[in-house]
């Protein structure tokens, strides 16, 4: 192994990509030859098959699939270098990889809107996701920082709160409980729940506040995004549980109400999380700390001020 070069792992990490010689020259800005070659010589150097050929497909033999681990380490390590030394150089470039559950992506964009100018030369790659996704990137080292609602217990990380998270249940206007107060959770026990699938963490909050009560929950439909269940709840079809951060529009316009349940809104927290051993680059320490300084206060602005654009155009109709 010590003869093996970092071009051969990184003409190797593109093939195992790609699952496609082609693709890895073009993006490599090499020939075909030359991608079959350094293969080869990696092979050579391994002493293992590291692909296979079934047909027209590419496949990763055991042993490509062991090394293809410590090519994106080594790869990783090599960026977070890079970025260090940029650092030191008094530069802002970089690139921050930054992932979020899909209830996050109706804010997250402000957030990054909001950092990005201060680092013109720094590429975001943003990822959206569900919880599960994203708790695989986050273990595969695919991504600097997440921002999810619940930390995932089954990794072990720096999770830091930076924003207040309610969670609320809505209604169509027309809907019976509509504009009655002080509903009693027990109340909802005998609705029809459009709900977030398993492992969500919404529908995990849902259940345990639920549970806590004794409060059974009856599931009319089960979908995996946000927009489906408003769109499902507008259409009269039953009630859900959701972020508020999500329905901030259609509550503004009259499209859904918020029910007004006892012990609710549930507050929860976003957080920013990293895997403990990490080592956070320049650029994604500073995004961290930007979030726990004014991630908060961005995410309220950007409410209010998409409420008040929905006013004033209602206004003028």
């Amino acid at each position: 192994m010590r003869n093996i070069t970092l071009r051969q792992m990184r003409v190797f990490a593109a093939v195992a990509r790609y699952r496609s010689f082609t693709k890895a020259a073009r993006e490599l800005h090499l020939t075909q030859p030359a991608i079959s070659q350094q293969i080869k010589l990696l092979e050579i150097e391994v002493g293992l098959p590291l692909l296979e050929h079934v047909g027209r497909q590419i496949h990763l033999t055991a042993a490509g699939d062991e090394l293809l681990r410590y090519a994106s380490q080594v790869t990783e390590l090599l960026r977070e270098a890079g970025e260090s030394l940029a650092a030191m150089r008094g530069l802002k470039r970089g690139v921050l990889k930054l992932g979020a559950v899909s209830t996050a992506k109706y804010f997250a964009p402000s957030l990054l809107s909001a950092f990005a100018p201060a680092y013109p030369e720094v590429t975001i790659h943003f990822t959206v996701g569900n919880r599960e996704e994203i708790i695989q990137q986050l273990a595969a080292n695919e991504t600097d920082l997440v921002i999810m609602g619940r930390p995932p217990r089954e990794l072990i990380t720096i999770a830091e709160p930076f924003a207040k998270h309610p969670l609320v249940v809505i209604a169509s206007p027309k809907h019976p409980l509509a504009g009655k107060r002080r509903i009693p959770l027990e109340r909802l026990g005998s609705e029809s729940f459009i709900i977030r699938e398993e492992g969500s963490g919404t529908r995990a909050s849902m259940e345990h506040v639920f549970a806590k009560r004794g409060v059974p929950i009856r599931v009319l439909m089960e979908v995996s995004s946000n927009e489906t269940i408003k769109q499902a709840v507008m259409a009269g079809m039953g009630i859900g549980f959701i972020s508020i951060h999500t329905v901030g529009l259609e509550l503004a316009a009259g499209k859904l109400v918020m029910l007004n349940v006892t012990g609710l809104p549930l507050i929860r927290d976003w957080f920013v999380i990293h895997m403990r051993d990490k080592r956070l680059s320049p650029i994604a320490v500073a995004f961290r700390s930007f979030l726990l300084e004014k991630g908060a206060t961005i995410i309220h602005k950007t409410a209010e001020e998409s409420r008040s654009i929905l006013r004033a155009a209602s206004a003028q109709q």
